[in-house]
Formats: structure tokens, C-alpha cells, sequence
């Protein structure tokens, strides 16, 4: 294929070194994944520093998250016209720039500003790591580069909350953006010398702008119908899922008539790539489940205190961190069908032991579920990604890989909102402050069950859809 034809192509470096290859790739992963969860510590500090509701505050969170939501997929594609290296790089100065103006801000609506920036800097960083791997890395590696960039995002997730508390106690609230900057020069630097060259473009293909912003309305929308709700559905939240389905439908409809659509509707007929959309945001609204449950359950039902709750959560990302990398290589050697099968297997067990663990087994008796859950997510993930990304063409890699974040991020999104509200309804109590522990784990168990069935059927998508890809 002719770099006219496929424009983001990029042109193979044989001198770079393999480990600055993965470290370019795998240190702006980690850095985008660190601001989504190292803020949120930090609510409480920010409300006193500015003098604000905390309903304003919880801004500086979301506004980061509908950055990355509602651009990635654009970014993705973006990237695929004008080249991955370059717009890499621009991604990475964004995200440093804005870090340094959320350290630098005297107003929250600056703050606020910033993390918006930040996130269209994580949103690059995030969407183009993934379509790197299929660039900078040789084929038999790419199943070992995508657990890793796996197991990074675990480690931010993880990170962001202790490392956060512990930049505002001793410096203060300031640093937890400050903190980015040497980061993200060392990111930069890397990326620079280690990411191969690109390709020239083909100028003659342009950018969908009508459609990017269709698609990013219809995904605010659909975000702010799930976050401002709080696990219940009113009006508002109804109105703006309307509005959210009928802007999607007018997106589809409008992308299959202009030139150089955003996303191309041809890629859905690829049933292979299709089922790992859905089966990536199945099995993130399940993670997203043991989050937002697993917090109640441990403290209500089995009456933990905070500090121990918070230590048994830290288990679901420590173990996903340690199983990405083996998971990886098992792809790179086994192929990612059987490694996905076997992901979603383990997944199943876990939610299966989760629904139906009494409360007698206590903290044993949520943590080895856990273990099998967060391991099988893991495993599924760098099978599932290397699987999708691996079959799509060089010139659509930059998009699937954005729309591979985008249907994680409305997982998480989803898994919030509906999976809070099962558990709720499952209490059958008017408030979870005053359940009884039997019915928190009641409403526990419903909930795990729910996301079992999820699991199941990203399971039966995967047997029916997935390509059973040899061994390298």
C-alpha cells in the first residue's frame, strides 16, 4: 500500500533501541491514565482553596474525562491524516502545558480550563500509544507492547489517589498538576527520539469536522445523562438521552455520505472488530462495577474501616498491573482468541464467586473473586486490543484505536451510573446509609450477578466473532 493511499503509515526506524520504543509508548499511557484518578483526591482541598460548592468543584474531574470522552475518537483519526508521531508529540506538549497552567490557576473557571486542555492531551496520548504499537513495535512483540501500555493504565489508576494525598500534605494542592512536568518532558523527549518517522500525508484526504462535533455532542450528552444523575434517571438524564440517540443517528446517517467520513461505517462489517467494541465496553462497565459496589460492600455489609477499604480496593489494580504483561506475551504466543476466551473465563468465575459469596467469608471471601476478576480484565484487554488493532489497516489505526478508548471510557461511564443504580434498587431500602448490612450485600450480590451476565455475553461474542488468530 503506497503512502498515498495510507497516510499515517510511518516509516520503520531500525536504529531505535526496543526499550525506548516502549517506554515512549508506555509513559504517556501511564500519564494520561495518572490525571484521571490523581485529582480526585484533591476535591476536598479545592473546595476550601477556592471557596466554591463542591458540586462546582467535582468540574475540575469531569471536565477532564468529557475532554478525553468526547475527542478521542477524532484525535484517533486526526492522527491517521496527518501522521501519529507528529500529532504524538503535540499531545504531549498540550498535556504538559496545561498541567503547568492547572498548578499556575487563581480561578477555579481557569482550573477548570486546563483540565480540559489536559484532557485533550490525554485523549492524543491515549488513542495514538495503542496505533503506535502496530508502527514502532514488530509484530511478534505487539500482544507484549499492548499488555504493557495495559498494565501502565493500571498503575496510574492506582497511583493517582496515594500519590496524590501525599504531593498535597507535604506540598499542597498545586503539585498534583505541577508533577506533570518533568514527566512530561522526559515523555516528550522519548517519544522524539525513539517513535518513527511518519509517512507523508495525503493532502487530499480532510478531516471531518461536521462529524467530529456531531459525535462529540452526541457523547457529552450522553456522559452528562449518566453522571448528573447519580444512579437515578429523571427528566433531565431521559431529555438528554433523547438527544444523545437521535445526534447519533444523524452522525451515522452523515457519515456514510461525505468523502472522507471520521469514522467509516465499513469497519463495523468487520464482525471481528465490531464484537471487540462492545465486548471492551461489557467488560468495563463490569470493572467500574466492583469500584462503585465494592466500596459499600466491604464498609456496609462487612463493616470495614475506611483506611482498610481503601487498602482491600488497591488489590483489583495491583493485580491488574501485574497481570498485563504475562498476559501479552501468552497473546504473542498463544494468539488472542484463546488468551480473550480465557480472560472472560476468569472474569465469569469472579463475578460468579462475587454474587454468591455469603458475608461469613468476609474479606477472603471478596478478595480471591477480585483476584480472578481484575486478572481476567486485564487479560482480556491486551488479547482484545492487539486483536483489533493488529487487523485493522495502517491508514484506520489512529481511529479504531480511539474508538477502542472511547467504548472503555463508556463503559466506566455507564458502569457508574446503571450498575450504582442495581445495586441500589437491590437494597430495597429508600436509602443505602441506613441498610441493614444483609441488605447491602443483597443489593451486592444482584449487582454481581448483573455485571455475570455481562460477562457472559461478551463471552458468547467472542466464541461466535473472534478471529482465532495463530501463534506468531
Amino acid at each position: 500500500m503506497s503512502s498515498a493511499a495510507s497516510p499515517a503509515q510511518t516509516i520503520p526506524v531500525a536504529a531505535t533501541g526496543t526499550t525506548l520504543v516502549l517506554g515512549s509508548l508506555a509513559l504517556p499511557m501511564l500519564l494520561s491514565s495518572l490525571g484521571t484518578s490523581i485529582a480526585n483526591v484533591g476535591l476536598p482541598t479545592l473546595v476550601s482553596a477556592f471557596g466554591a460548592s463542591f458540586q462546582a468543584v467535582q468540574w475540575v474531574v469531569l471536565a477532564y474525562l468529557l475532554a478525553v470522552t468526547t475527542l478521542v475518537v477524532s484525535v484517533g483519526r486526526l492522527g491517521d491524516l496527518i501522521g501519529r508521531r507528529r500529532l504524538m508529540l503535540v499531545g504531549i506538549s498540550l498535556f504538559t502545558a496545561s498541567s503547568i497552567a492547572c498548578g499556575a490557576a487563581t480561578e477555579l473557571w481557569l482550573l477548570i480550563a486546563a483540565r480540559a486542555g489536559q484532557g485533550l492531551g490525554a485523549a492524543v496520548m491515549m488513542a495514538l500509544s495503542m496505533a503506535l504499537v502496530g508502527d514502532a513495535v514488530p509484530q511478534e512483540r505487539a500482544g507484549q507492547t499492548m499488555g504493557l501500555l495495559g498494565t501502565m493504565s493500571a498503575v496510574g489508576t492506582a497511583l493517582g489517589p496515594s500519590l496524590g494525598g501525599l504531593l498535597i500534605a507535604a506540598v499542597g494542592w498545586r503539585a498534583v498538576f505541577l508533577i506533570n512536568l518533568p514527566l512530561g518532558l522526559i515523555a516528550l523527549g522519548l517519544a522524539y527520539r525513539a517513535l518513527p518517522a511518519d509517512a507523508p500525508h495525503d493532502r487530499r484526504t480532510s478531516f471531518d469536522l461536521v462529524g467530529s462535533g456531531l459525535l462529540a455532542g452526541t457523547l457529552v450528552a450522553y456522559a452528562l445523562s449518566m453522571t448528573l444523575g447519580k444512579a437515578t434517571f429523571g427528566p433531565k438524564s431521559i431529555a438528554l438521552l433523547v438527544i444523545a440517540f437521535l445526534a447519533a443517528a444523524l452522525f451515522v446517517s452523515m457519515q456514510s455520505r461525505v468523502r472522507s467520513p471520521l469514522v467509516r461505517m465499513s469497519l463495523f462489517s468487520d464482525r471481528a472488530i465490531s464484537a471487540g467494541f462492545a465486548m471492551s465496553a461489557l467488560v468495563t462497565t463490569v470493572a467500574m462495577t466492583t469500584l462503585v459496589v465494592g466500596p459499600f460492600y466491604l464498609s456496609k455489609a462487612l463493616g470495614l474501616t475506611t483506611a482498610t477499604v481503601g487498602l482491600v480496593m488497591t488489590a483489583g489494580p495491583f493485580v491488574a498491573a501485574l497481570a498485563g504483561v504475562p498476559a501479552g506475551r501468552a497473546v504473542d504466543r498463544f494468539g488472542s482468541r484463546i488468551v480473550m476466551l480465557a480472560g472472560l473465563s476468569a472474569m465469569s468465575i469472579g463475578c460468579l464467586a462475587l454474587a454468591l459469596c455469603p458475608l461469613e467469608f468476609g474479606i477472603a471471601g471478596y478478595i480471591l473473586p477480585l483476584v480472578f476478576t481484575t486478572a481476567g480484565f486485564a487479560t482480556f484487554q491486551a488479547a482484545n486490543n492487539t486483536a483489533v488493532v493488529s487487523t485493522t489497516p495502517a491508514n484506520q489505526r489512529g481511529v479504531v484505536s480511539g474508538l477502542l478508548t472511547l467504548s472503555r471510557n463508556l463503559g466506566l461511564i455507564t458502569g457508574a451510573s446503571v450498575m450504582g443504580a442495581v445495586f441500589v434498587r437491590g437494597t430495597h431500602a429508600t436509602s443505602v446509609a441506613e441498610a441493614s448490612p444483609f441488605a447491602v450485600a443483597s443489593g451486592a450480590h444482584v449487582a454481581f450477578g448483573t455485571a455475570a451476565a455481562l460477562v457472559v455475553s461478551a463471552l458468547v461474542l467472542a466464541v461466535q466473532f473472534a478471529k482465532p488468530a495463530s501463534r506468531t
